[in-house]
């Protein structure tokens, strides 16, 4: 099962997620969201879209 890292993650995953199952159209995604979507299955962003966003950074320190 794969966890979102930041909030910002969990996000872009439940943004590509959406465009996955055509709720909103692909050519609405940029940047994280877009390679997220041609590179991960749905259920990958599925799980990484349900991580939950209480104790995660907004962003993830490098």
């Amino acid at each position: 099962m794969t966890k979102a890292h930041s909030r910002k993650q969990q996000m872009a995953a439940g943004a590509a997620l959406a465009a996955k199952r055509g709720e909103q159209p692909e050519s609405s995604l940029r940047g994280a969201s877009k390679q997220m979507a041609e590179s991960m299955s749905e259920k990958e962003l599925k799980d990484m879209a349900a991580t939950k966003r209480k104790n995660l950074p907004e962003k993830q320190e490098r």
